[in-house]
């Protein structure tokens, strides 16, 4: 349990982005990237084979047991199942991390987000000084969080942080093929201004550029329920609103909004929808919910009056709001008559975050911040009528890695030669026209931690805390029993097949700020950087 003791003050020794002394780092771009990333988008512009619509919906810490999609109970989303029902729900899709920048980062790029560094979140809670930095640590006092070295960042080192810019995005390869490009939602790729989403590839953008931002303001409004959570960071969160990088842009302009977010990007997507209805268009539309601060509408608050737990209450509003949301896009498309020409893909950034103490994972072991399943396995769907089986469910695991993939050959768009991808097409599979699984191994790092999926077999390394874990999702999947012991072989050959993917990523572009602990059911601990 964190103490609320620390909710209040710690970020505040933190809020410094420029310092000398400590521990400094460089960013530094890689030229030859960032050379052939400008030569194809120089080049003329390709027509697509067919006009395919894409809408890319991606929820926030919403996890495997947080939707009906997978009989969870006592989660109702209607319209999630109605988007799967009319095409396909993967039952073991993976995302990049388990947490939100470098999940997206795989998610857009189609690569593995370790080959060009954005292995952690993008922050500037650096302390200034070794007088913060003590003060910092001071006021951590918790079991599950750890202050780390003291850094000491150039200031134009932190604003360089966020999603290289060698790196081609899915709405740079789209607007090259015509498409019109908008989102709406949480972008976390950086806040600097050539790492917005006006400069990477969005043609229109309504959204923040952190973490998270305030659902509504002011606080204490009658048709806003708020529910403040007993976790360091919550605080934080509330202190900020909607300011700095948290503020409500519209194209490059902070905005005042009364309305609530999540309703906010809703109108949005569907306004951009209707004005783009008769050239194809992709729809990013990364919503915040169930992400902190617990802001519920009234109207959802009051849906779940059975509930007795608040935190749990708010969870859930937060998530019905999200599904009514889904739900008024699938309409848009249905009544605009463009639901046969559009691809939906709904996916999360992550699994859900236990530290909120309003959700689980289970029958997952762990959750955000963790490479256990429940940290990286998440819901995943995708609609495309005519084009995917209707109510098929798949198994293999798969990987948002593919979403770049996918669209790409939905569209007929070639992807750049000049760089490796590591996602494949996953509709010969969903048809049955390709046999196996589309990966034989999946691989996620952050600093000491990684961990990858072969089959079956599990490995996950902590060389912070010098534990090395194997299991058998095929009769363990909730990662209870460590065979590792029993299978030192199988150890062996996953450890070398782990190294040599480790040796074609590159170091993490900037240093992470803390570690977060999670004492797992035998009560070994592992830990997480960021």
């Amino acid at each position: 349990m964190v103490r609320r003791v620390t909710a209040r003050w710690w970020w505040l020794f933190l809020l410094a982005s420029c310092a000398t002394g400590g521990e400094a780092y460089r960013i530094r771009p890689n030229e030859k990237a960032l050379a052939g990333r400008d030569a194809w988008l120089a080049q003329p512009r390709v027509t697509p084979k067919q006009k395919v619509n894409v809408v890319l919906i991606v929820a926030d810490d919403l996890g495997m047991a947080d939707t009906s999609l997978y009989g969870a109970s006592g989660v109702q989303t209607p319209n999630l199942e109605r988007l799967a029902r009319d095409g396909v729900r993967y039952g073991a899709g993976y995302v990049t991390a388990p947490l939100c920048s470098p999940s997206r980062a795989g998610l857009l790029t189609g690569r593995y987000q370790e080959r060009f560094g954005h292995e952690g979140q993008p922050h500037d809670r650096y302390a200034r000084n070794r007088l913060e930095f003590f003060f910092a640590r001071l006021f951590l006092a918790t079991d599950d969080w750890r202050l780390l070295t003291y850094r000491a960042p150039d200031t134009e080192d932190v604003q360089r942080q966020g999603i290289p810019r060698s790196e081609l995005l899915l709405p740079e390869l789209l607007r090259r093929a015509g498409y019109a490009t908008g989102m709406f939602g949480k972008w976390h790729l950086g806040w600097s201004p050539d790492f917005q989403p006006q400069h990477r590839g969005f043609d229109e953008f309504t959204g923040f550029y952190e973490a998270f931002s305030l659902y509504a303001e002011p606080e204490g409004r009658a048709d806003i329920v708020d529910q403040h959570l007993p976790e360091f960071s919550d605080r934080f969160i509330w202190d900020k609103g909607r300011t700095g990088s948290a503020a409500l842009v519209r194209d490059g302009k902070v905005v005042e909004e009364p309305r609530y977010l999540t309703d906010v990007f809703t109108d949005e997507a569907i306004g951009f929808i209707a004005k783009h209805r008769d050239e194809p268009f992709f729809l990013y539309l990364p919503y915040q919910n169930p992400h902190t601060p617990f802001q519920a509408k009234r109207s959802d608050w009051d849906a779940f009056a059975g509930e007795k737990d608040p935190l749990r209450r708010s969870y859930l509003s937060l998530i019905r709001s999200l599904d009514t949301s889904v739900g008024r896009v699938l309409d848009a498309l249905d009544e605009l008559g463009l639901a046969d020409d559009t691809l939906v893909i709904f996916v999360s950034d992550n699994g859900a975050a236990l530290y909120t103490q309003a959700t689980t994972n289970a029958p997952y072991q762990g959750g955000k911040f963790t490479h256990f399943e429940g940290g990286v396995r998440v819901p995943f769907a995708m609609r495309w009528p005519g084009r995917l089986p209707a109510g098929a469910r798949y198994d293999e695991p798969v990987s948002t890695l593919d979403v770049v993939a996918t669209i790409a050959e939905a569209v007929g768009l070639p992807l750049p030669q000049d760089r490796a991808y590591d996602g494949v097409d996953l509709l010969p599979f969903v048809r049955g026209e390709k046999a196996g699984p589309p990966h034989q191994t999946l691989f996620w790092r952050a600093g000491y931690a990684s961990a990858l999926r072969q089959g079956p077999l599990k490995l996950l390394r902590d060389r912070q805390s010098g534990v090395t874990a194997l299991f058998d999702l095929e009769s363990d999947a909730g990662e209870k029993k460590d065979v590792s012991a029993a299978r030192p072989e199988d150890v062996k050959r996953l450890l070398g097949e782990l190294d040599a993917w480790e040796a074609q990523c590159v170091p993490p572009l900037w240093p992470a700020v803390m570690d977060y602990r999670f004492v797992a059911s035998d009560g070994r601990e592992y830990w997480y950087p960021l």
